[in-house]
């Protein structure tokens, strides 16, 4: 079977990462980098790879089976949409755009092309997650009632040296909770409403540092989930989990959920339970759930190419996507206004009918 040949489209940090990523997955093959500026063109030329300055100055012989979108965030929905009108099957990384309106703009016009929309929650596919998934939906925790997240870390002062990371939209809410708003959702169910609290008190900036929120989902569990950029702390999916190498880390949890019958805590992976009888004086039983650790982002690549044969689903399709930033833009709303803010379902897909 030949390779999948799939192009970047922006060759920015993550780009990069991907990029390196398509080339080490034997079912895949880095087509080209599609990029205008100039250090695109070096980094193209430095792998030695084809070198585009946009998706339409691909000759048609060139064009790819797929395209990872890494460009920024602003781009997402005009890059998806040439990529539509193209036939070409995508993955977009997160956030899907920067309104929950313009990204239901572009998954509605990938259902009605049918072409496929992937997005770059990457964590979904850590054998972690799906082991905490398996945990779960066995019911080895019961009903689930509660449960708590936590990303606290310190991003250094040059950091913010560029203008944008100190803007509305580049704060820990949009950048950081995504990531883990997307999590709670694909362990515990949708969010259906939330009240939220954010400051800048230590920078300054328009972007916030600090934010809290409160989480209804509608399967009745209650959840909180703290985020900032200003603390230290060993307490994040960064410095827990190892999943990038350039975070050191730590042996601590950063997220813990909670049912009637066994809690279970992330990455850790401890569930903890009563042998017998449940009660405050019984003795609790802690159990670490084993699994095989791999790249989620090499996992999400696989994951890609199996979707472009047609061998699988998306595992975070657009709408999935556009229900993660439906309650991170709902997150900020509340935090802008005090007021506790309901997330409305989003309307099933129109199907053609024969």
């Amino acid at each position: 079977m030949a390779p999948v040949k799939i192009a970047v489209m922006g060759a920015g940090l993550i780009g990069k990462r991907h990029a390196a990523h398509i080339r080490a997955e034997p079912g895949a093959a880095l087509s080209a980098i599609i990029d205008p500026a100039p250090t695109g063109r070096a980094f193209a030329e430095e792998i030695g790879v084809a070198w585009y300055p946009a998706l339409d100055a691909l000759p048609a012989s060139e064009k790819p089976d797929g395209v990872i979108v890494a460009t920024p965030n602003q781009l997402h929905v005009a890059n998806g949409l040439q990529l539509v009108a193209a036939g070409v099957p995508m993955l977009v990384e997160k956030p899907l755009a920067d309104s929950v309106d313009s990204a239901r703009k572009l998954v509605q016009a990938a259902e009605a092309a049918n072409v496929p929309l992937l997005v770059g929650h990457h964590r979904r596919h850590n054998p972690m997650i799906r082991k905490a998934r398996e945990a779960i939906d066995a019911g080895r925790l019961g009903r689930i009632l509660t449960l708590n997240g936590q990303f606290w870390l310190v991003k250094p002062d040059d950091y913010f040296d560029v203008d944008w990371r100190r803007q509305e939209g580049a704060g820990p809410v949009l950048i950081n909770l995504i990531h883990d708003i997307d999590l709670f959702r694909y362990l515990c169910g949708e969010i259906v409403g939330v009240q939220a609290l954010s400051s800048n008190a230590v920078r300054g900036n328009p972007a916030e540092e600090t934010a809290v929120a409160i989480l209804r989902f509608a399967n009745g569990a209650l959840g909180t989930i703290s985020a900032s950029d200003a603390v230290v702390s060993p307490w994040s999916w960064e410095l827990t989990t190892g999943e990038n190498p350039a975070y050191p880390k730590q042996d601590q949890s950063c997220y813990q959920i909670g049912g009637t019958h066994g809690s279970l805590t992330i990455p850790a992976l401890e569930l903890w339970s009563h042998p017998d009888k449940r009660g405050w004086w019984e003795p609790l039983r802690r159990e670490r759930i084993s699994f095989v650790p791999e790249d989620p982002l090499q996992a999400q690549v696989r994951h890609f190419c199996a979707v472009i044969r047609g061998e699988q689903e998306p595992l975070v399709s657009g709408r999935e996507g556009l229900a993660t930033l439906a309650v991170i833009e709902a997150v900020k709303r509340a935090a802008r206004t005090g007021a506790p803010v309901e997330i409305a379902p989003e309307p099933a897909p129109e199907r053609a009918f024969a």
